[in-house]
């Protein structure tokens, strides 16, 4: 079974866990999508087997192994339906996601984090080729508002409430983290973004994918000896809004925490390279915020049933004389891994 999104965040785990050997010392988590190209326009057929009722085999058993093969559009409507999300807090977030991007985008936040990309595209009314520099995220809308959202037919269910709006955008993308013992860093002068504290995948219900950052998350923190309350931001991908609206209710975040650029609604969401992208944005946002922020967490739903998320800690925080604030003894997250 394919694991949609948490590929790239799950590997950039195991790169985390590679150093470790004595003759290891650094390693590249990278991923790539071009959703434009490769989209996703059928699903698997369900293995027979799954499908037969007997006095041996029950098709109930195996209703969570058919709901892995649900379209997302479809979860995201499950979500809303479940957890009581509505349509106006769908398109709420939406906005919200707009506006954080387009002011992020405007102070030139993304500028550190992304790398221009020199290419050649088709000019669409001429049919010309022309030589381009694509060095800004172009699904931003600063202009969306809830009038023209509430316009949209739902997208994938006849009386849903999940709109093209309120659903991450079609989008290509790359992105590559760079992951080395920090003894090495230090003596080749490279600066410490973060320090990888903890990581945790969890399944969940299928049929209900997108909450997989509610449980872990909080499995993340507790495995770094923190609690939700040490954490200063979340990047939580939104995949949809009702999940991504669902996630932060039930975990009771602070919305000024949560996202504070905009998310993949505004950002856009190819699939390899989400992972990295939220760990590119949240550790620069980290960097920004100074001592104010010690402790970021960023998290995404996977589909098939899975949720994934991993603690960091600012790279200059190892030092416990720049410390944001003291944590209980018998928390070890400021030892450097050497």
């Amino acid at each position: 079974m394919k694991e949609w999104r948490g590929r790239d965040r799950e590997t950039e785990n195991r790169v985390r866990l590679f150093p470790r050997g004595r003759d290891r010392e650094t390693g590249i988590g990278a991923g790539v999508e071009s959703m434009t190209v490769n989209q996703i326009s059928g699903f698997p057929k369900v293995n027979p087997r799954v499908c037969i009722s007997s006095s041996y085999l029950n098709v109930d058993k195996f209703a969570q192994a058919r709901d892995c093969l649900l379209p997302m559009g479809i979860t995201s409507e499950n979500v809303a339906q479940r957890y009581g999300v509505t349509r106006q807090e769908q398109d709420h977030a939406a906005v919200a996601s707009h506006k954080r991007a387009a002011a992020a985008a405007a102070s030139g936040k993304f500028k550190d984090e992304i790398i221009p990309v020199s290419t050649k595209i088709l000019d669409p009314r001429t049919h010309e080729e022309k030589h381009v520099v694509i060095s800004v995220d172009d699904g931003i809308r600063p202009d969306a508002n809830l009038t023209d959202l509430a316009k949209l037919k739902p997208a994938f269910k006849k009386d849903g409430s999940t709109t093209a709006g309120t659903s991450s955008q079609v989008s290509d993308g790359a992105g590559a983290v760079l992951l080395m013992k920090r003894s090495l860093a230090m003596q080749k002068g490279l600066p410490i973004l973060g320090v990888v504290r903890s990581f945790a995948a969890v399944g969940v219900d299928p049929a209900v994918m997108g909450v997989g950052p509610t449980v872990a998350i909080p499995a993340a923190v507790k495995s770094a000896g923190l609690e939700l309350d040490d954490i200063d931001l979340f990047e939580i991908n939104e995949a949809f809004a009702s999940q991504f609206v669902y996630c932060c209710k039930k975990l009771d975040l602070d919305p000024e925490k949560v996202n504070v650029n905009g998310g993949a609604m505004a950002l856009g969401h190819p699939l390899g390279a989400t992972g990295a992208r939220c760990v590119a944005t949240l550790l620069h946002e980290m960097k920004r915020h100074g001592k104010d922020c010690r402790f970021g967490v960023v998290s995404m739903c996977i589909g098939s049933g899975m949720g994934a998320a991993a603690v960091f800690e600012r790279g200059d925080c190892a030092d416990d004389l720049c410390n944001a604030r003291t944590v209980r003894d018998n928390n070890l997250l400021s030892m450097d891994a050497l």
